[in-house]
């Protein structure tokens, strides 16, 4: 008995370990986003500022236009995240439901392909956007993200699709339903949280993006927020403390408010209405 605690209390220990270092960076940004100058260039940092203030975040703005690029990478990552959800669905149920040697092929590439670099695809990609004419708009930028994204969103998809037992299309068939009939009423509500969360992927990942829209988008009217973070650092290298701050606290919000949002959806019950008559 005093082993089986001793064990649950290394592990609560553990996890809120693992918690706490998560959880420092965004907590050190968001007390560096509210400090003033002068606590800034202290030689003794504080956790909670001293002497709160906004001038970091109004000076953000004055400085570099936030709200255009918030407004670019939201387009941008919403249409990664729709475009990729809709072509990763139907290609991960056929993937997990026909396991053919072209289906396995396919599975294993999807895998391979998420250890090649950045650099190694961007000179095709941009080579590739150049000849369409999608060079510098965020229609190329779009295109290159769900080409980025989909391999993954495959691979979440067919583990979702795995887990929607075989036997509940069957016993549709046998109840007379055709299959398109069984992809909407039975198995599509079944995948409903494992869509939820490849979108979700997709969005964060397209929205946190940065070497990609750095080399293929060169007008400022059309950078995303990412690459306008980086405008708060000097020639020189010196960075803006206090407003950078300010305007990566305001680039993580979107994400977490998503995440807060459907992260029921998410974690609830996969096989829900799978007894539903």
């Amino acid at each position: 008995m005093r082993t089986s605690t001793g064990g649950r209390v290394g592990q609560y220990a553990a996890l809120l370990g693992y918690l706490v270092f998560l959880a420092f960076p965004f907590l050190w940004l968001v007390s560096t986003a509210f400090k003033s100058p002068r606590e800034l260039g202290s030689p003794h940092p504080t956790w909670i500022p001293r002497d709160p203030t906004l001038d970091n975040f109004r000076q953000a703005f004055d400085e570099q236009p936030l709200l255009r690029a918030a407004g670019n990478s939201l387009l941008a990552a919403l249409g990664a995240a729709l475009i990729a959800v809709l072509i990763a669905t139907p290609l991960a149920y056929v993937m997990a439901r026909h396991r053919t040697r072209l289906a396995r092929a396919a599975t294993g590439w999807v895998v391979v392909s998420q250890a090649f670099p950045l650099v190694l695809v961007i000179i095709p990609l941009f080579l590739v956007l150049k000849e369409l004419r999608l060079i510098n708009s965020l229609a190329g930028l779009v295109l290159v993200y769900v080409v980025w994204a989909l391999p993954f969103a495959l691979w979440m998809l067919v583990g979702y699709v795995r887990a929607v037992p075989a036997e509940l299309e069957e016993a549709a068939a046998v109840d007379g339903a055709g299959r398109l009939r069984t992809l909407v009423s039975v198995t599509a509500p079944l995948l409903a949280p494992g869509i939820v969360a490849t979108g979700l992927f997709a969005f964060i990942t397209a929205w946190n993006e940065f070497f990609f829209a750095l080399v293929l988008l060169k007008t400022p009217e059309k950078q995303t927020l990412p690459v306008v973070l980086t405008h708060f650092i000097g020639a020189e290298g010196v960075a803006d403390l206090g407003p950078l701050a300010a305007a990566s606290f305001l680039a993580t919000l979107p994400s977490l408010v998503v995440f807060a949002i459907i992260q029921r959806r998410i974690t609830g019950g996969m096989m829900a209405g799978a007894v539903k008559s």
